[in-house]
């Protein structure tokens, strides 16, 4: 099966990343996480950026914060999709890292969800390999109306109950 590669700055990061792989095993897709900072040791993120094709990889989940070189520099590197998740950060917010992972140049694209959407990430992993794989495709497919069901029946309490009451 497909594997995800999951790569931090910091382990700082981890509360945010650990949702995306909560998601990923979730949906039963192999993963492999590790903290590497793209600033500090750019000889050890080369080498993960270079070889991770070669280990399986077909997406690779890439969480940053402040500068957040991190996914843009997977995406320069790595041939397929990578998804950045910017982090929240003390001094503006986690602007700073949207805006850094966002604002890719042309022919060098990044998947960006939310300020520490790491769920959303893990979804989206999941969902670029279900266009492969049927299997996972239902277990996509299950999760939505999973999701679903959770709103009609906050939408029957609240039926139940009366607006004021809720």
């Amino acid at each position: 099966m497909a594997k995800v590669g999951i790569v931090m700055g910091s382990d700082s990061d981890m509360p945010v990343m650990r949702k995306a792989a909560e998601m990923l095993e979730r949906f039963g897709i192999e993963y492999e996480m590790t903290i590497i900072s793209a600033h500090r040791e750019p000889d050890v993120f080369f080498e993960y950026a270079k070889t991770a094709e070669a280990k399986g990889f077909k997406v690779i989940i890439a969480g940053a914060g402040m500068a957040a070189h991190l996914p843009g520099m997977c995406a320069a590197i790595f041939p397929m999709p990578v998804i950045g998740i910017p982090m929240h950060t003390t001094s503006l917010g986690g602007r700073d890292s949207l805006y850094s992972i966002v604002q890719m140049p042309s022919g060098i694209p990044v998947a960006t969800v939310a300020i520490n959407g790491g769920a959303n990430a893990g979804i989206l992993a999941a969902k670029i390999l279900a266009t492969s794989d049927p299997e996972l495709l239902d277990r996509v497919k299950a999760y939505a109306q999973e999701l679903k069901e959770q709103v009609e029946q906050k939408d029957a309490r609240l039926q139940e109950v009366g607006y004021k009451a809720y």
